[in-house]
């Protein structure tokens, strides 16, 4: 999980852990439907029965309380296509099903349609949205499709992505020498190492996580850096082979140590060649991208 994944998770979340405005959430008002004209409204039973009662879990995944909540299950449940393009998302009929406040329904429903989930008409009602719609590069999406039926798909992408974003970075930041994070480099493939020595995986995951955020903060491209969420949701996405990083061995800890040594002396082509390599460490990502040529 790369540093890089902290700093685009926090930048794309930011907005969703703050209240509606009174104003918006008007747009998602509590029509007095009845319920025999509601054509083809969810079916909710196909709910985790867990998550059914929102208000009895303790706290959100997400540390965002009821609300956060509500965004991670409706969203699981469009993602995973339990709720259908086009179907409609009655606001009354999710507080009752999940036992929240009009307000929680409301913000939820802001943030589903912000990541492009489900869209808000008057007179049509919130629905949800297709997925040519979406914001497929919004952490919580990539998350939430690695975990559903599209987690083959989803997983190929992201390392498609990353092939294309990391080598380029890791060339870019040959040129953006600075001592301290040269530094801090450092310490991460040396901590990388201990971790590795102590079969310690959840420190090795983390040292690699700010390893990767802070080789694209130090590349000098802003818009580069806007896409490091892509890295970083990779990178926290468990279960399946992604990348060399994702499971720690002596290879991955070589190409990382054969990076900041490329970066130190400023030679951006061996840098670029070293993070290809490192993105080909695992036989699985080898079918998705040719392996760099030997010179």
């Amino acid at each position: 999980m790369s540093t890089l994944a902290h700093t685009m998770m926090t930048a794309a979340r930011s907005a969703d852990s703050g209240l509606a405005n009174p104003g918006e959430l008007d747009r998602y008002p509590y029509a007095e439907t009845p319920a025999a004209d509601r054509v083809g409204a969810p079916v909710w039973d196909g709910a985790d029965p867990e998550l059914g009662r929102v208000s009895r879990r303790a706290t959100s995944s997400r540390g965002r309380g009821l609300h956060g909540q509500l965004v991670q299950q409706l969203g699981q449940m469009i993602v995973s296509g339990d709720l259908g393009a086009d179907r409609p998302l009655v606001p009354e009929e999710i507080g009752q099903r999940f036992e929240v406040s009009r307000t929680v329904v409301r913000e939820s429903l802001r943030v589903l349609e912000a990541k492009g989930l489900v869209s808000a008409r008057p007179n049509v009602g919130t629905r949800v949205r297709p997925v040519s719609d979406w914001n497929l590069l919004d952490p919580d999406i990539i998350e939430w499709r690695a975990f559903g039926p599209q987690r083959d798909n989803q997983r190929r992408e992201l390392s498609e992505l990353r092939w294309t974003i990391e080598p380029l970075a890791a060339r870019l930041a040959a040129g953006h020498g600075r001592e301290d994070v040269q530094q801090r480099l450092s310490d991460m493939v040396e901590i990388m190492g201990h971790a590795l020595g102590q079969g310690d995986a959840l420190t090795f995951a983390r040292a690699d996580a700010e390893f990767h955020s802070l080789l694209i903060q130090v590349a000098g491209n802003r818009m580069l850096e806007h896409l490091s969420g892509i890295v970083s949701a990779a990178l926290q996405v468990s279960g399946g082979p992604v990348t060399g990083c994702e499971r720690p061995n002596e290879s991955s800890l070589t190409h990382h140590a054969r990076i900041v040594d490329a970066l130190g002396g400023g030679d951006g082509a061996a840098a670029e060649a070293a993070m290809r390599q490192l993105l080909t460490v695992h036989p699985e990502v080898e079918r998705v991208v040719p392996a760099p040529r030997e010179h």
